[in-house]
């Protein structure tokens, strides 16, 4: 099974301000990358900041979202990507690229991501947070830090 599961953290709507990317290959987690993000003019919703704890020093002197693309790109393009609440990362993404001037086509993952919430309300499973679904299935999290979250939706996709 190969595969790329993501989670942003926003600082605001969709403008990221971390990231989370791990890469499945053979069923097996072969890259992890993380990042913080600078969101334009370092602007957060101090709703999000009590959600993930990240706080506009924390990013002053992080990169952009233009100059983390390329990490982005080369662990998305053309790759079964997958999201917890997929609609959301790929909104982000897609919605950032656009800011940016970049064509979210080029990178050949089509507009449907898997979801893993999808796959775990199909199962019967109530809520399906993903605090919930990693409860159930006994994996790991540290809720809403963006690498734990992708490797949590990773391994939730492995165990579908």
């Amino acid at each position: 099974m190969n595969f790329t599961a993501i989670d942003f953290e926003t600082a605001t709507a969709y403008h990221p301000c971390s990231v989370g990317i791990v890469t499945v290959e053979n069923g097996v987690i072969v890259d992890e990358f993380v990042t913080l993000i600078k969101p334009p003019n370092n602007e957060y919703n101090p709703f999000t900041i009590r959600v993930h704890g990240i706080y506009p020093r924390d990013t002053a002197n992080a990169k952009t979202f233009i100059e983390v693309f390329p990490e982005i790109q080369k662990r998305l393009q053309n790759r079964v990507v997958v999201a917890h609440n997929e609609s959301f990362d790929r909104n982000v993404l897609s919605k950032s690229m656009s800011l940016y001037g970049l064509d979210y086509e080029d990178l050949n993952i089509g507009s449907r991501w898997e979801c893993t919430v999808k796959i775990y309300k199909s199962k019967g499973l109530k809520p399906t947070t993903l605090s919930d679904c990693c409860r159930a299935m006994k994996i790991q999290l540290n809720h809403h830090e963006a690498l734990s979250d992708a490797r949590a939706c990773a391994k939730l996709y492995l165990l579908k």
